[in-house]
């Protein structure tokens, strides 16, 4: 008995200590929100009876009592326009600050803040995005947010479109979203390629599209891709699939397909912010372009990409020791993929160019792959050549194919002695000595080679 419970003590300990190690592996995602505020000169024009400022800073600050009771979120506030007016010259340009850093539970802090900021000068927009660099300490598990909040275009020169792309492309943030507050429809357009746009007309729409945005951030969004077989079913698996930021160009995502328990493609979690490129990389590879997620859904992807298999075999013993083929697509002449002899490769269903690399090479066109099945091509085993010259020279190997020599190697000119692995054909080689500096010395002898077989050839 005492023995018994020694055991179970022991296998409770265990599972403990696992769920321990479990829980710790699975840590949630943390979400850091920096809000980026325009509080320049232009801030006090009227929506209503209100000034546009005392809109932000008051919902704002609901919207803190609201991200009070998430978990794993933390906020940042950075200001604008504040500090100098318009007239302080280069110093308005740089009249950007952080007023309230990332910590825990410093919301009341970012709604004191609020209160105390007055609308001052201009708008440096590239100029403050551009500091955000700073903003977002180091994290290994943390989704990075930018919402910028403006009534202005760009006034100090800056290019907000590229200082948002070079933090994207560095890995510091996500795409930002930016919320635009009276806009005319110039300045809507130049906003478009900072971040995902939001126009808001008066305090009404502004407090549903901070809702909106808050909920796009912080929802769970997930994808299922399915990659669509010859009969338009989601069967095909077992490949690498990249998600690129299609506005950036960085990547994002890169998964290995599978499908679940359920007999479906499984399922990921997605930032749905972003606009996506997808690439399969099937051979060749399938690429999807401009993806739109909708966020706090399940979206499905599909992409066609029907697969079968190829395999290269001799009938016999194989004596090359590293033999590759090269194939392309039907017609084209570019090559996408090195196929190793005697394995087996999937490629998309289609026709294949292939050219197998033996001594002369082999060009097989037009094989046909298609879905599911193992497209076997067979070529006839090699033979082995020994070459014995009299004296180290220039000596090279042409086949002879319908009363023409073609040339297919040269031997090495500091050896008398080379074998070499042919396939089965008639054969010449012509030799000279180094030692000689005449035409007329030129000498040659025709072989035959045959599969499995090993011929010498003396001088």
């Amino acid at each position: 008995m005492k023995s018994f419970t020694k055991h179970i003590k022991t296998l409770t300990f265990v599972l403990s200590f696992i769920l321990t190690l479990n829980s710790f592996s699975q840590t949630p995602q943390k979400t850091r929100i920096l809000f980026v505020l325009d509080a320049s000169q232009s801030m006090y024009g009227l929506w209503g009876q209100e000034q546009k400022m005392k809109v932000a800073s008051r919902l704002l600050s609901h919207l803190m009592d609201s991200l009070k009771n998430k978990e794993n979120i933390e906020v940042a506030l950075r200001v604008y326009g504040h500090q100098f007016s318009v007239a302080a010259g280069n110093r308005s340009c740089e009249d950007t600050k952080l007023e309230v850093p990332f910590a825990n539970n410093n919301f009341n802090k970012i709604k004191t803040k609020l209160t105390e900021i007055r609308p001052t000068g201009t708008t440096p927009i590239a100029y403050s995005l551009e500091q955000t660099k700073n903003d977002f300490p180091p994290c290994t598990n943390c989704k990075n947010i930018i919402i910028l909040i403006t009534d202005g275009i760009e006034e100090c020169q800056g290019d907000p479109c590229a200082v948002a792309l070079a933090l994207q492309k560095n890995g510091v943030t996500l795409r930002p979203f930016v919320i635009g507050m009276g806009l005319d429809l110039e300045t809507i357009e130049a906003f478009r390629c900072v971040g995902n746009f939001f126009e808001t007309k008066d305090a009404a729409s502004f407090e549903n599209v901070l809702q909106i945005v808050i909920s796009q951030v912080m929802n769970n969004t997930t994808v299922q891709v399915n990659l669509m077989d010859a009969f338009g079913k989601p069967t095909e698996t077992d490949v690498n699939m990249t998600f690129y930021d299609s506005f950036s160009k960085s990547i994002q995502y890169n998964f290995i397909h599978t499908i679940n328990a359920y007999g479906v493609p499984d399922t990921v979690p997605i930032n749905p912010a972003l606009r996506y490129d997808l690439v399969v990389h099937t051979l060749p590879e399938v690429t999807k372009k401009d993806i739109e997620i909708t966020a706090g859904k399940h979206n499905i992807i599909g992409v066609d990409a029907p697969q079968g298999m190829l395999k290269m075999e001799m009938s016999g013993l194989n004596e090359y020791s590293d033999l590759k083929c090269l194939v392309r697509k039907h017609g084209d002449l570019k090559t996408f993929h090195v196929q190793n002899f005697e394995e087996t490769t999937k490629y998309l269903v289609g026709d294949y160019d292939l050219e197998i690399l033996t001594l002369p090479r082999i060009n097989i066109n037009k094989v046909n792959i298609a879905q599911s099945h193992t497209t076997k091509v067979f070529i006839a085993d090699p033979g082995i050549a020994t070459i014995f010259l009299p004296a180290k020279g220039i000596a090279s190997v042409f086949v002879e194919e319908n009363n023409s020599l073609k040339w297919i190697y040269n031997l090495s000119p500091n050896s008398t002695r080379e074998t070499v692995i042919l396939q089965p054909g008639n054969y010449r080689i012509v030799y000279r000595s180094v030692n000689s500096n005449k035409v007329i010395e030129t000498k040659e002898k025709t072989f035959k080679i045959t599969s499995g077989a090993s011929a010498q050839i003396k001088f």
